[in-house]
């Protein structure tokens, strides 16, 4: 690096001292260090992961000619190839995140096939969630002997997987409340991920997975009163925004933060979705019983996930003045004021609307406070993508829409101009 050749120069042209040469000298050194450990990591997983599937399909392109026993030694090969590393990681090698992470890795897949080919070759019957069960199960206390944050991703994206397959496409479907226990299995390493380890790339993936997951798993709950898992998902989104604008996620950049991101996304597209008067019109002509809603999962769920997110917004803006709430944050309780609204009366996709418009203003003012060309341009899409969606669904003139989206697209230009030139100002 050419900064490092220059040290020797600026030190007997008196630019610097000896002791800052070397102190530059041990951050890059440590920086280059830090890079290559980090790729040794990369690739001893994605060589775990290769190394299993080769041998795989060695074994597969002959499994018919193989006897029985022979098949049965093969089974259990991975297995036991996988575990006699994992044991030389705990013995030797525990410090070294590369060995862990590969080891681990190697082993949750050898268990995956351990049980599929026994259960193949002796014909012991069972179906693609108790598999996937039986699999996460086997592999969660692996997670928290070797330390090894790869398994806990592929855990949950397990779990996720076994919870789709048992609610989702199945028939007939059954109730898979073990994801929510196999999810709070996971949820310590998660908290012990956050303190040793808060800004490694381990705990930003669990960040972004572990909303994911619990985003397509909560419709499980639709039954009966389906309509209610829209106030659900609302709170749900309401509550990861939420838990994106702490403390800890609030430092860290927008990619990183996959609760904030997730919330806002969720909670605009949801508002959009429902901005159409077609949800309303049936939300209108269904008769719900009171007892039968109150004792539904649906309405259940949402009540938890409701007085949670109420109870953190509580929390966050309790030494705060309430004038200087972000926009998106109070959405998930005037959604549900417009949603029981909308039961009895037919102006509820108005509300909404002026739900998303408003929004997108005050989106757009507070990009303008912070000095923010993203925060204002998400402001402006919100309220573009408002107008597309009226554009196929009103009785408007052609005239009327070209003006509207004119008018959209005069605003992108004039804001940006105006932030980009009071961003020059500042500067001079």
């Amino acid at each position: 690096m050419s900064i490092l050749k220059d040290l020797p120069n600026l030190v007997k042209a008196d630019i610097i001292t000896e002791e800052t040469a070397d102190s530059i000298k041990n951050y890059y050194e440590n920086k280059g260090s830090s890079y290559t450990n980090r790729l040794f990591v990369v690739f001893g997983i994605l060589g775990a992961i290769l190394v299993g599937l080769g041998v795989i399909l060695i074994i597969a392109h002959n499994w018919d000619e193989l006897s029985k026993m022979t098949k049965t030694v093969f089974a259990f090969l991975p297995l036991v190839v996988a575990q006699v590393i994992c044991g030389y990681v705990l013995i030797k090698k525990q410090d070294s995140v590369a060995w862990r992470e590969s080891g681990t890795t190697l082993l949750f897949f050898g268990v995956g096939a351990c049980i599929s080919l026994v259960s193949q070759i002796y014909n012991i019957s069972g179906d693609l969630s108790s598999f996937l069960l039986t699999w996460m199960l086997i592999c969660l206390p692996a997670i928290y002997i070797m330390r090894s944050s790869v398994t806990s991703l592929l855990f949950i994206i397990g779990i996720t997987y076994y919870a789709c397959e048992t609610n989702y496409w199945s028939y007939p479907s059954s109730e898979s409340y073990l994801y929510w226990l196999l999810l709070l299995g996971i949820l310590p390493f998660y908290y012990l991920l956050y303190r040793k380890k808060p800004k490694s790339n381990f705990m930003v993936f669990h960040n972004w997975v572990i909303p994911l997951s619990i985003t397509i798993v909560l419709g499980i709950f639709a039954d009966k009163a389906e309509e209610f898992m829209f106030v659900g998902y609302f709170s749900l989104f309401g509550l990861f925004y939420l838990i994106g604008n702490l403390a800890f996620f609030n430092e860290q950049k927008t990619r990183n933060s996959g609760y904030k991101t997730i919330g806002s996304l969720g909670s605009i597209i949801l508002l959009l979705i429902l901005s159409f008067d077609g949800f309303w019109e049936d939300l209108r002509r269904k008769y719900f019983l009171l007892n039968e809603v109150l004792l539904s999962p649906e309405f259940f769920v949402s009540a938890i996930i409701t007085i949670l997110a109420g109870v953190l917004l509580y929390l966050h803006q309790r030494n705060k003045p309430w004038n200087d709430i972000k926009p998106l944050t109070p959405m998930f309780i005037l959604f549900i004021v417009a949603f029981f609204i909308g039961l009895s009366f037919p102006f509820a996709a108005i509300l909404i609307n002026f739900y998303v418009f408003a929004l997108g203003i005050l989106t757009i003012r507070e990009g303008a406070k912070q000095n923010h060309l993203g925060v204002l341009n998400y402001g402006l899409i919100i309220i573009t993508i408002l107008v597309i969606c009226r554009f196929f669904d009103t009785n408007l003139s052609f005239v009327v829409r070209g003006i509207l989206f004119v008018s959209v697209g005069v605003g992108f230009f004039a804001t940006n101009y105006w932030m980009l030139k009071k961003r020059k100002t500042n500067e001079q």
